[in-house]
C-alpha cells in the first residue's frame, strides 16, 4: 500500500489560494471513528500516486508529526475546470471490518476477432461498476477482456467478469457490459437521411420536367398567335 505524506493545514479558507500557487494541495480527512483534519499535501506526489493507485484503491495516510497511520480512500477530488489539475481532495476513512459500497471503472483490453476481421464497433453500456467489499479488497479497476466477443451475437454480461477474490457487483448479473455493433447497423442509420435526399432530387427533377412542358406549351401558344 502507497503511503502519502501530509501535514496539518493551518491555512484555511481564501487563504488556500498561496498554497496552489506553491504546489501544495489542501485536503480534509474524516470518517466515522476519525476527527476531521485539514491537511495540506504535495500536489505532485498526489498525482504521481493517483496514476498508481486510481481514484478508488486503498492508501495510507502519514501526517506529520503523529506516529497514527491513517488507511483512506480517495472519496471526492474537485478539479480546475480547464486544467482539469486537482484543487482539493476529500479523503474518507472507512471501518475496516466492514464492508463499503464504492464505484470502480471497468479496464476493455484485449482484441476482439468481431472488429478486427469483420469491422465491428465495440459499444460499452458503462465504463464503471458498482462494488461492494472490505475496503482493503477495492481494486484500481476491473478487467473486462473482450477477445472473447468473437461474432456479432456474442456478449459480455455483468456475471461473466472475472471479479478479484471478496468482491461483490451491486448490479444485475444479467446486464449487458459490452457487445460488438455490426457495420450494417451504422448503414441503416444513415439510410433514412439518403432515402429523403433521394426523393428531394426526384421532386426536383419532376419540377424541372413540369417546367419545360409548360415553357414548350407558351412558346406553341406565341407562334399560333
Amino acid at each position: 500500500m502507497l503511503i502519502l505524506n501530509a501535514k496539518i493545514r493551518k491555512n484555511v479558507g481564501k487563504r488556500v489560494k498561496s498554497l496552489r500557487k506553491n504546489g501544495i494541495l489542501p485536503a480534509t480527512l474524516y470518517g466515522p471513528k476519525t476527527k476531521n483534519l485539514a491537511l495540506e499535501i504535495n500536489s505532485k506526489e498526489f498525482e504521481k500516486i493517483l496514476k498508481e493507485v486510481g481514484e478508488t484503491a486503498f492508501l495510507t495516510l502519514q501526517i506529520e508529526g503523529q506516529k497514527k497511520k491513517y488507511e483512506v480512500l480517495v472519496k471526492e477530488i474537485q478539479r480546475e475546470s480547464l486544467s482539469e489539475k486537482p484543487i482539493h481532495v476529500d479523503f474518507y476513512q472507512p471501518p475496516l471490518k466492514e464492508k463499503i459500497s464504492t464505484i470502480v471503472p471497468l479496464l476493455f483490453e484485449g482484441e476482439s476477432p468481431a472488429i478486427k476481421e469483420m469491422s465491428g464497433t465495440l459499444v460499452k453500456n458503462f465504463s464503471e461498476i458498482e462494488i461492494k467489499s472490505f475496503p482493503r479488497d477495492i481494486p484500481k479497476e476491473i478487467k473486462v477482456d473482450i477477445s472473447i466477443l468473437k461474432t456479432f451475437e456474442d456478449k459480455i454480461l455483468v456475471e461473466n467478469l472475472e471479479l478479484p477474490k471478496g468482491i461483490e457487483i451491486l448490479r444485475d448479473k444479467k446486464d449487458i457490459v459490452a457487445f460488438i455493433s455490426p457495420p450494417e447497423k451504422i448503414e441503416e442509420e444513415k439510410r433514412p437521411a439518403e432515402e429523403v435526399k433521394e426523393k428531394v432530387e426526384e421532386v426536383k427533377e419532376e419540377i424541372g420536367e413540369v417546367k419545360q412542358k409548360a415553357e414548350e406549351v407558351k412558346k406553341g401558344d406565341e407562334k399560333k398567335s
